[in-house]
């Protein structure tokens, strides 16, 4: 067995068919239903999506619920911090609940803002007490070879600090950044002031004489 073979050996099973799954689409088995989103997946049989109809036939299984923040698919850490370890990825607060992305999002276009912390696997900005962005950046570094990994992963111990408000956003010259709780520590950044251009000079009008 190769060494990446037994580092995946690591993670659950299911982790990896749970990354590549897609939810909230209409469930095939109940179409004739109006609630029959596939936002529900089972770990003991992980043959897919369903639909909260279809946990009938898996009542005696353990089942998480997926949820969505901007089109991204995202689960709740009460929910899955006692299944897996998430140490290290970088959490949110949604609709007042800590949640972790499932896998990785595309990167906005920064400009040449550099950012001082990024995610392991796919470089997105991150708070400088997190190493991953998501569960499946964290899956990818963690199981490929030792090469390939630049720097050791921090050691994290004790509560967490707030995570980030996914829903809030600022905006500055068309760049958005994600909304920093208060409670988090963020890099200052500068901003070059907006010039204004001087207007045009006009004569005065000259003042008739009697």
């Amino acid at each position: 067995m190769s060494e990446i073979e037994k580092k995946k050996l690591l993670w659950p099973p299911w982790l990896s068919p749970l990354l590549h799954t897609n939810f909230f689409s209409p469930c095939s088995f109940h179409t004739g239903l109006s609630r029959n989103e596939c936002n529900m997946y089972c770990l003991d049989c992980t043959n897919g999506a369903l639909c909260s109809s279809c946990l009938i036939n898996h009542y005696d299984h353990r089942i998480i619920q997926i949820r969505r923040s901007s089109y991204h698919d995202v689960i709740r850490v009460a929910e899955i911090q006692s299944l897996v370890d998430i140490s290290g990825i970088q959490t949110y607060v949604i609709n007042g609940a800590k949640v972790v992305f499932l896998n990785e999002r595309l990167q906005p276009r920064m400009g040449k803002a550099v950012a001082t912390n990024a995610c392991r696997n796919c470089k997105r900005s991150l708070l400088e007490a997190f190493d991953f962005c998501s569960l499946g950046c964290k899956l990818a570094v963690t199981t490929s070879s030792p090469s390939s990994i630049s720097k050791p992963l921090k050691l994290h111990s004790g509560p967490r600090k707030a995570g980030i408000n996914e829903e809030s956003k600022y905006f500055f010259s068309n760049i958005s950044f994600d909304c920093i709780s208060p409670t988090a520590q963020t890099p200052l950044i500068k901003m070059n002031r907006i010039k204004r251009r001087k207007g045009i000079p006009r004569r005065a009008p000259m003042g008739v004489y009697s």
